[in-house]
């Protein structure tokens, strides 16, 4: 039988640490895989949307922005937050190409 995990451990790596490692362009490039990898099966457009908020939003998480709505702040939550207006946010030109790039597939799918 395994050990259980020590209380305040966790189960695998702190992503959010190794994330935070890449640089911007690996991780620019990675996301994208991932996003379209998904966008390439036959999932429902639900899911599509909600791959493509998740890229989204996560270029914000990652540079500080402190999210407003209740569905972000519980996806992401806004611990060490920095900025409350999008546009203050520190985002390199490749990131913020991405996110419109993103905004202009989500428009097209339909998404909320």
């Amino acid at each position: 039988m395994l050990d259980p995990i020590p209380a305040g451990a966790t189960a695998g790596p702190d992503l959010s640490r190794s994330r935070g490692a890449l640089s911007e362009a690996i991780r620019v490039g990675l996301v994208s895989v991932f996003v379209l990898a998904c966008l390439g099966l036959p999932a429902s457009a639900a899911s599509k949307c909600q791959a493509l908020w998740w890229e989204r939003n996560s270029y914000y998480k990652d540079a500080g922005y402190c999210f407003q709505t209740d569905r972000a702040i519980e996806a992401f939550g806004n611990k060490g937050c920095r900025y409350r207006n999008q546009a203050d946010v520190p985002l390199s030109a490749s990131v913020r190409d991405r996110i419109a790039e993103i905004r202009a597939l989500e428009k097209a799918a339909g998404c909320d």
